[in-house]
């Protein structure tokens, strides 16, 4: 999978279309990732304890990985990713600007 987590995604489909945001976390079996205050689902959620109330908060779920695209740091732009060698270590590059991506 070539987004990692802390990566700066766009979304490319859904309600939360041309929005960006952080990605939080990454679920590579599954093919998804969550991005930080999009994709966000309303969720109640009940009491812990005895007289308190219980609350609806709002939840980010998981969204396709095909469904966002990264934001090269450097060009500021949506791009595709590509690999190089670099001293035996292998490196994301922005296809658009040929920068790295750390």
């Amino acid at each position: 999978m070539n987004i990692k987590k802390g990566d700066i995604v766009i979304i490319k489909k859904g309600k939360d279309k041309s929005k960006t945001g952080k990605v939080i976390k990454v679920f590579p079996s599954k093919d998804q990732v969550v991005v930080e205050s999009l994709n966000l689902v309303k969720k109640i959620q009940k009491a812990k304890k005895q007289g308190e109330k219980g609350e609806i908060v709002a939840v980010p779920r998981p969204i396709a990985r095909a469904n966002v695209m990264l934001v090269c740091p450097h060009c500021k732009k949506p791009t595709r990713i590509g690999y190089q060698k670099d001293n035996g270590t292998k490196i994301r590059i922005c296809k658009k600007c040929n920068a790295k991506i750390s």
